[in-house]
Order: C-alpha cells, then sequence, then structure tokens
C-alpha cells in the first residue's frame, strides 16, 4: 500500500473528483479526512461506503472559505491523528455567464470557494508539515488555468491563482521536505458540471480528446493523486499534471 499509515485531507471530498481520489487513498491504506460544507450527510456517506470496504475514513463538515473554522478543523484533526500528511486542495465552483454579466457576489464566492479556502488550509497545515519535514500538498487546477476559457473569467482566474500560488509555495516548502504539485484534469463529469452537460448545445461545443473521449470521469484522475501523494513522487515539485486524454497536447 503506498499511503499506508499517512492522514489525508480531502476538500469537496463528498462527491466528483474528491469523493474519486478519497476512495482512492483509502484503498492504499491512508486514513482520509472527507471535508465538505454543504450536505454533510453525502461526506458521511462517502465515510461509510469506505468503512464497508475495509477503509479508514471520517466526515469533516466545514466552511473552508472562514479562517477561524479553517483553524479549528486542523486543530481538531491534529488533537485525534497528531499527523497531517496529505493534502488535496480539491473543492471548488463554477459560476458560468459572460464576462459583463458576472456580479461581484458570484466573483467573491467563487475566488473564496477555489482559492481562498485553497490558501487558508495550506497556510495551516504547512507548519505541522514543517515540523515532520514531510508533507503532500496538490492542488486541482483545470485548463482553464492555462487558456481562454469563455463564461468562466471568475472560475478561471481562481484557477490561474492557485498554479501561481503552487509556484511560489514549492520555492519555500521544498527545502521542508514538503511536496507541492498540482493535477489539471480535462472536462470530467461532475456534479458541479451538472447542468453545463445537460445542455445540448454547450456539449456540442466539446470535442472529443485524441484520446476519444468526450467527457472524463472522476477515476480517471485518481492515480494521478495516489502518484503525487506516495513516495513515488519523492523528488517531483512543482508539477502541473495534464490529464485531460491528450487535448492540452494538441489544442
Amino acid at each position: 500500500m503506498k499511503l499506508k499509515d499517512k492522514v489525508a485531507i480531502v476538500t469537496g471530498g463528498s462527491r466528483g473528483i474528491g469523493a474519486a481520489i478519497c476512495n482512492a487513498y483509502a484503498k492504499e491504506g491512508a486514513t482520509v479526512i472527507i471535508v465538505n460544507k454543504n450536505h454533510p450527510e453525502n461526506g458521511i456517506e462517502v465515510a461509510n461506503q469506505i468503512k464497508e470496504k475495509g477503509g479508514l475514513a471520517e466526515a469533516m463538515a466545514c466552511d473552508i472559505s472562514n479562517p477561524k473554522a479553517v483553524k479549528d478543523l486542523v486543530q481538531k484533526i491534529m488533537n485525534k491523528y497528531n499527523q497531517i500528511d496529505i493534502l488535496v486542495n480539491n473543492a471548488g465552483t463554477l459560476v458560468f455567464k459572460k464576462f459583463e454579466d458576472h456580479t461581484l457576489d458570484e466573483w467573491d464566492f467563487v475566488l473564496n470557494t477555489n482559492l481562498k479556502s485553497a490558501f487558508l488550509l495550506s497556510q495551516a497545515v504547512v507548519p505541522h508539515m514543517k515540523e515532520k519535514h514531510y508533507g503532500k500538498i496538490i492542488f486541482i487546477s483545470s485548463l482553464a488555468a492555462i487558456r481562454g476559457v469563455g463564461g468562466a473569467a471568475a472560475y478561471s482566474a481562481s484557477k490561474g491563482g492557485i498554479l501561481a500560488m503552487a509556484k511560489s509555495m514549492v520555492a519555500e516548502l521544498a527545502s521542508y521536505g514538503i511536496n507541492v504539485n498540482l493535477i489539471t484534469p480535462g472536462f470530467t463529469a461532475t456534479p458541479m458540471n451538472q447542468e453545463l452537460r445537460d445542455d445540448p448545445n454547450f456539449m456540442q461545443q466539446i470535442k472529443p480528446t485524441p484520446s476519444g473521449d468526450h467527457v472524463m470521469q472522476p477515476d480517471d484522475l485518481a492515480g494521478a493523486a495516489v502518484f503525487l501523494a506516495s513516495e513515488d513522487s519523492r523528488t517531483v515539485h512543482g508539477l502541473d499534471l495534464i490529464v485531460d486524454g491528450g487535448v492540452a497536447a494538441v489544442q
């Protein structure tokens, strides 16, 4: 098992890509802390499914855009498990509309959920990782961070911010044995984009990937997430690991 005896926090772990990563980590022996804000019963359900398979998991509800709530969450985990080895900043949201139609409230909501929360949680766990001289911090980014996507200005800005922040963190944290990396998925079927996938006009714009798929599945990201959380990636720092069926290579 690649992650035996490790404790991993996965934000947005109650569904989609986050849930797939939680299941993959538990299968590799990690104790998984499933963090989500809305519908905490969904996090509990994922934790129960993992435990039914013999894995170790616990669901913890938290508003990760709230500094005090984040501090309390990390302290609670440290009090119980005395370690935090892996942090996956996966929680995200999307507002899809024309640039000029974005409201300030929508902008703040997306940036708080996607970027601010990742900053707060990373900042909270880093001292504990520094003390152990060990840690894995993984950000779930997006192709929207590196290419123009119409209708997703706030989302693109948040993911671009994650990319820049991760690179800066490498410069500060690599010498402490902390690996900071990113996974950039292609268009993946998740509850967050269900409404878009239900729109035939939108889906007509989605071209097949070079590997032949129109839409990826959350489990397609699990292998990359395990690699970046394991000792196999011990000397990997600042990698933007694109998992997109080949889209970025040809478009």
